[in-house]
């Protein structure tokens, strides 16, 4: 099978889904957007995961490519393919379908509690994870449920963090399970400035230390593409 992914600066990759793919033998292809690179046809993958980025939806005056993405986003929904995005991912994800991307009342940065929401439970995907776990966090927009999705996830500080579509093939994450102790790393040495105080900021050594939060979102993050691989992708393939 054949995951692509969109890169939206050097610093933000697949990074642990990577290792999953590879473990699953599927082929990975990408393109990254912030060098310019042409998307593909859509009938050149079966799954789409959109990244995360430190840039603003909204900004196509200063990111040109974020209005052909969404076209293309769109297109792989309308074509039935496995979207998945990430932070910045969901968000665009969440403006293609119709929500809104907006200022979250509160910056979260760093490992915070995510509680799964009641509708989890009629979903195929969410309902074999945990009901509450700690992800990475980093994001100070939220997004509004899209038309025709359901809510999956809350945390304290940001009620919207998952949502769900097309009967599973399309996911919207804020926050992070794929990150690993490097992409923390890279993530502080690129956007350290955004770490100020806050409720829910934490400092970058507390952020580096949580190597037992890494190992549980590790799994978490495995549960959740093989609940999508056994209930969507194989069902479609």
């Amino acid at each position: 099978m054949r995951i692509h992914y969109l890169q939206h600066v050097p610093f933000e990759d697949l990074a642990n889904i990577g290792v999953w793919a590879k473990r699953n033998s599927f082929t990975l292809s990408l393109t990254r957007l912030f060098k310019g690179e042409n998307l593909p046809s859509v009938n050149d993958f079966d799954w789409l995961i959109v990244v995360g980025g430190p840039m603003n939806i909204y900004e196509e005056d200063r990111y040109p490519w974020l209005s052909d993405e969404k076209k293309f986003i769109g297109k792989a929904i309308a074509m039935n393919k496995i979207v998945t995005g990430i932070c910045l991912g969901a968000q665009l994800i969440a403006d293609v379908l119709g929500g809104k991307v907006t200022k979250n009342k509160y910056k979260e940065i760093g490992w915070l509690p995510v509680s799964l929401t009641p509708e989890s439970e009629e979903s195929r995907i969410f309902s074999a994870l945990p009901k509450t776990f700690t992800a990475f966090h980093w994001h100070g927009d939220t997004f509004s449920i899209p038309p025709g999705c359901r809510r999956m996830a809350e945390s304290e500080g940001c009620p919207n963090q998952a949502f769900e579509g097309n009967d599973g093939r399309v996911i919207g994450l804020q926050f992070h399970l794929e990150s690993s102790q490097e992409s923390i790393q890279r993530l502080i040495e690129n956007c350290g400035d955004e770490i100020v105080e806050g409720s829910y900021i934490q400092k970058a050594e507390q952020m580096l230390a949580e190597s037992g939060n890494m190992l549980e979102i590790h799994r978490i993050m495995d549960m959740l593409l093989d609940e999508i691989k056994i209930n969507v992708l194989n069902r479609t393939s």
